[in-house]
């Protein structure tokens, strides 16, 4: 099956997975991106090298998060980590409205609430909430027609 894609560098260049540490608990991080953003676990195993369970979920669209286990060495929630190069990741939604409040009733904190913004000649409403391990979620809807 080829793969659609825009890129004219790297032959079939997309996204694929964000991988995202789990600080704690597993399930706080289920309980969000299974329970409330619906996404399918596809694969839970035991990593050969590092020996500690990774958990790969369907996001819905053929892309994927992937979640590691911690480890004695990482950082507990709220602390900072000289590994976290990660701002935020963005999840394409048809309602943002909808899906803002959704997380919001779930009791997850909204961050930055729904907002109109323009790069260029993309125009989107975007909007913020936290995850469970502390990383930055954006709802992206494209409002361009």
């Amino acid at each position: 099956m080829a793969i659609r894609t825009k890129n004219k560098v790297i032959q079939g260049c997309g996204l694929h997975h964000i991988g995202i540490q789990i600080r704690g608990d597993w399930e706080p991080t289920l309980r969000l991106y299974r329970d409330v953003l619906g996404m399918e676990i596809v694969a839970d195993f035991v990593g050969k090298t590092s020996k500690r369970r990774i958990l790969l979920m369907d996001v819905g669209d053929g892309s994927f998060i992937e979640f590691f286990a911690p480890t004695a060495d990482t950082p507990s929630l709220g602390s900072p980590a000289a590994n976290d190069p990660l701002t935020h990741l963005a999840l394409a939604t048809t309602d943002l409205q909808a899906a803002t409040e959704h997380v919001r009733q779930a009791g997850y904190e909204v961050t930055a609430e729904p907002r109109s913004v323009t790069m260029q000649d993309i125009r989107a409403t975007v909007s913020f909430f936290k995850g469970p391990n502390g990383e930055i979620i954006e709802f992206f809807q494209t409002d361009n027609a």
